[in-house]
């Protein structure tokens, strides 16, 4: 019950009847705001009928567009919003309705008001809202207005869209003129790009094989080319190309870098030898001028003679371990060996005076000056060296006995003298170590002197007060000293006695520290010493000593593994040495010898009695390899000296370019085969080299250009000539004199360059001397036709005399007139004819004759014949391969033949005559017919 009554009191739009809810669409107020809502609901009926009465209710597209925002989606709907929009209908200004288009999303209704807006703004503002490409396509080619059509054909981008555009744009030409220069330029652009890419894939190909070359004296300059025509490339390379660029590039810095880092190392390999050098000399120089300074003095001391040997002791130490890094010169190592020999001489001079010492001493108090004399003499002591003192007091007391005693006595006191100003500037200086060195030996002078008799005794005691003063002097620097050392002591004492109790030091680090500190201790020298800090010193580095123990005795086998390796090296250097091979490669050698060398400061340290001999025959072993490196690379330069000159003699050579081209690559390939020339001259070896190559390669290029300029001219005559030949058209048969010689001008042409353009005119010109021979040819039998026709009276006359002579009357033979001139071979044919009425001849033999005749011009002038003459045809054909044999003979000529058999065969009878003139006349006008000299021609008439 409850359901009858909602449908009797129910609004009628909701009504179940389509018809009904129609119906009250037209009742329902757009006003009144419920019934609003009615039409809207109606908007989205089932019914399409109810949905377009609805709608057409509505005027309000923001209202009808939110409808379809909501997803009331339906044709109707769709239609009715274009009606409103577009401008059909509704009150709606354009800016309402140019706003609703913004808004919209939907593309077939803004394709819709772009193809049907009554305004061309509006239009516009659809056509800025579609996207897609078919539709802007659809929109350039079908809509009503110029404006939009431009603009959508201009948002049309991709080649395909392009091309469809340009053919279905036919009612704008200005959209498909537009449409092909874009499609155009798109295409010269994607070929462009073809091309730019195919360039840096040919630039990248080339890159990358520079990459992987060895380096040489062009290499970073071809590197810098390549990077340079790479940047002057106009387009972007993708990211594979780049990668690969920037991968090669690589590559290249690696080869330029490693040898700059060569280059460098070799410097600073240079620069090592050198401060090397310098050490040594320094050195060196240190030494020489102690031993200058030894020869200089009055005395030599023991102290002396201990620091000059401490000092050579540094020195040689000094030197091997210079020597194993790079090996001396031979002035230094002159210098060396002078200054050790010098030094061995004191110290064997010193070691005879010791072993005398007790003996000149005991000689001396006894007052033997015999014996004092031959123990002297026995020492041997070098007269330019300063004697010790005991060995002066020796000398001084053989000398007293002497006439100049007193001259030696005052000469010792100038010295005494001469070396207390010594002593007094050293003071002033601060030298202690030399000053005490020197006082010590003054008051063995003092001491001396004062047992001296006859020397002025207020001067020495002037002296020795000096003396005394400047000992005091010593005794304050040599007190400020200790204070000065006294805390150096103390904290040398902690820091060693710190570092013994350290456990967290390595051996390395610990043994570092503790030759520092011990260098530093003696350093201080006597200054502030005493036992106790001594004792405590001495026990911390005992310690010390204890504890690096192991590490020492593993740091002895390393060295002794070291010494074994650097042996085995050298014994494989010396078999290498001992029999070096011819063509032994210099860069090879080179490579040995870096080898060797850093495996020789891999094997490093050694133990120090070894280092010296071991450090010297490596250093002489490493001379000899670096002979054979340059006398091998002296003559490796030589070799390509010779190549030079050949490249040389090659250029001045009067052969053909691209000849000398492939000897001078021949050339250049030993020359990379050779290897490297030393170093300097490598380099202006290869620019003069490269010079004379890139002038034999530029002779090729100009020969080239030279050669294909006249290979263009030779083409160029050629096309003229067949131009020429082709306008061309013979008229006479004697004109067969202007063929010939074209064909004498072509053949003066030949060789033509090959190549298409030539097959191509090889082609025409075959084609237009066929076409022209086969019109002379024609000519010449039209020719031989006309000649025919000259000779017809005379023919004429023959057949009536053969119709008399057949009848039986007599006949004189005819002659012919005197108007018409006749060839040998013509008179020949009449003479047999007027011979032949004279002789029995069977006319079964003439008609044969006559039809063979026939066959064989029938043959000539059609080229076939009827079934019955078959047999005949045979014959003529078998007879004209034999009478060809050797040379091929014209169609006129052998018509010529036929017609002088033809007038030579008789007698003929009327009757025969009547039945085969006509199938004659008509052969020999086929024959007397030319084609026309150009398509289209008219033909020439019968002959």
């Amino acid at each position: 019950m409850s359901g009858l009554f909602r449908r009797l009191f129910a609004p009628r739009w909701q009504h179940p009847d389509p018809a009904v809810r129609r119906q009250a669409v037209e009742r329902l107020d757009v006003a009144h705001p419920e019934q609003h809502q009615a039409l809207e609901h109606l908007a989205r009926d089932d019914d399409a009928s109810v949905r377009t009465t609805a709608l057409a209710r509505l005027n309000d597209p923001a209202a009808l567009l939110q409808l379809l925002e909501d997803g009331a989606v339906s044709h109707e709907l769709t239609q009715r919003l274009v009606t409103l929009v577009s401008g059909r209908e509704g009150p709606h200004d354009l800016d309402s309705r140019i706003a609703i288009v913004e808004r919209l999303d939907e593309q077939m209704l803004l394709a819709e008001i772009a193809m049907k807006g009554d305004n061309q703004q509006l239009r516009l503002a659809a056509l800025a809202r579609i996207e897609g490409e078919d539709a802007l396509i659809h929109q350039a080619c079908d809509n009503g207005i110029a404006a939009v059509r431009h603009a959508a054909a201009a948002r049309v981008e991709s080649e395909a869209g392009l091309a469809r555009l340009a053919q279905s744009a036919r009612r704008d030409r200005q959209v498909m003129r537009q449409a092909r220069e874009r499609l155009n330029r798109l295409r010269a652009d994607a070929a462009s790009l073809a091309a730019a890419r195919a360039r840096r894939d040919a630039l990248i190909e080339t890159l990358e094989r520079h990459a992987k070359a060895p380096w040489e004296p062009l290499y970073a300059g071809r590197f810098r080319h390549l990077m340079r025509e790479w940047e002057a490339l106009g387009d972007v390379p993708d990211a594979e190309l780049e990668r690969r660029y920037q991968d090669a590039c690589l590559r290249c810095r690696k080869v330029i870098g490693d040898h700059e880092a060569q280059q460098r190392s070799r410097d600073a390999d240079h620069l090592r030898r050198e401060g090397a050098n310098q050490s040594r000399e320094a050195l060196i120089d240190a030494f020489e001028e102690s031993l200058d300074a030894l020869h200089r003095s009055d005395y030599i001391t023991d102290q002396d003679i201990a620091s000059l040997r401490a000092q050579k002791h540094l020195l040689a130490n000094r030197w091997q371990q210079l020597s194993d890094q790079h090996l001396a010169n031979e002035a230094l190592g002159q210098r060396y060996d002078a200054a050790r020999q010098a030094f061995d001489r004191i110290a064997q001079a010193r070691i005879r005076l010791d072993e005398r010492a007790d003996a000149i001493e005991q000689a001396l108090q006894d007052g033997d000056d015999d014996r004092l004399k031959a123990l002297i003499e026995a020492c041997c002591w070098p007269k330019d060296l300063p004697p010790t003192p005991l060995l002066a007091n020796a000398c001084k007391r053989l000398a007293a006995s002497t006439k100049d005693t007193a001259d030696e006595q005052a000469s010792a006191l100038a010295r005494f003298s001469e070396d207390l100003l010594q002593l007094e500037r050293l003071l002033e200086s601060g030298s202690f170590k030399g000053a005490s060195r020197l006082h010590q030996g003054l008051r063995h002078q003092a001491e001396a002197l004062q047992q001296v008799r006859g020397l002025p005794r207020s001067r020495l005691a002037a002296e020795l007060a000096t003396l005394k003063r400047l000992g005091a002097r010593l005794a304050e620097l040599r007190d400020w000293r200790g204070f000065v050392a006294g805390p150096k002591r103390d904290q040398l004492c902690l820091a060693i006695t710190e570092l013994a109790e350290d456990p967290t030091l390595g051996d390395a680090e610990l043994d570092r520290r503790h030759r520092q500190l011990v260098k530093e201790w003696k350093s201080l020298g006597d200054a502030a010493a005493n036992r106790e800090q001594a004792a405590r010193f001495r026990a911390a580095s005992e310690k010390i000593h204890e504890r690096l123990g192991p590490w020492r005795e593993r740091i002895e086998n390393e060295r002794q593994k070291h010494l074994a390796d650097r042996e085995a090296l050298c014994e494989k250097l010396e078999t290498l040495l001992a029999q070096p091979a011819e063509e032994a490669d210099p860069d090879a050698l080179r490579q040995i010898r870096d080898r060797a060398r850093e495996q020789w400061r891999r094997s490093a340290p050694v133990p120090r009695e070894h280092a010296e001999a071991i450090g010297r025959r490596f250093a002489r072993i490493r001379h000899e390899l670096q002979t054979l490196i340059d006398r091998r690379a002296r003559e490796i330069a030589d070799v390509k000296r010779g190549l030079i000159e050949q490249t040389r003699q090659l250029a001045e050579h009067p052969m053909p370019a691209a000849r000398r081209a492939e000897q001078a690559k021949a050339l250049q390939q030993r020359w990379r085969a050779l290897g490297r020339a030393p170093r300097g001259e490598e380099q202006a070896l290869w620019r003069e080299f490269r010079g004379i190559c890139d002038t034999i390669f530029a002779n090729r290029e100009a020969e080239r250009g030279d050669q294909l300029r006249r290979d263009q001219e030779r083409l160029d005559a050629m096309q003229a000539l067949i131009d020429r030949l082709d306008n061309w058209q013979p008229t006479e048969s004697r004109e067969a004199t202007v063929l010939e010689q074209a064909i004498r001008e072509a053949a003066a042409l030949e060789p033509l360059p090959s190549g298409r353009r030539t097959e191509g005119m090889r082609r025409r010109w075959s084609g237009i001397v066929r076409a022209r021979r086969e019109r002379l040819a024609r000519l010449g039998v039209v020719d031989e036709v006309n000649r025919w026709r000259l000779v017809q009276p005379l023919l004429a006359a023959h057949l009536e005399a053969d119709a008399a002579c057949l009848a039986g009357d007599s006949v004189a033979d005819i002659q012919p007139p005197e108007t018409l001139a006749l060839g040998d071979d013509m008179f020949s044919a009449h003479a047999r004819r007027n011979a032949a009425r004279h002789e029995l001849i069977d006319q079964t033999q003439v008609e044969e004759r006559l039809a063979r005749l026939r066959v064989h011009l029938s043959l000539l002038a059609v080229g076939r014949v009827s079934q019955r003459d078959d047999p005949l045809r045979l014959a003529i054909q078998v007879e004209r391969l034999n009478d060809n044999l050797g040379r091929e003979s014209s169609r006129a000529e052998e018509l010529h033949g036929v017609l002088l058999e033809l007038l030579a065969t008789g007698p003929v009878p009327p009757s025969l005559w009547a039945r085969e003139v006509g199938e004659l006349d008509h052969m020999l006008e086929n024959l007397a017919r030319l084609p026309p000299p150009w398509p289209g021609a008219p033909l020439p008439k019968s002959l």
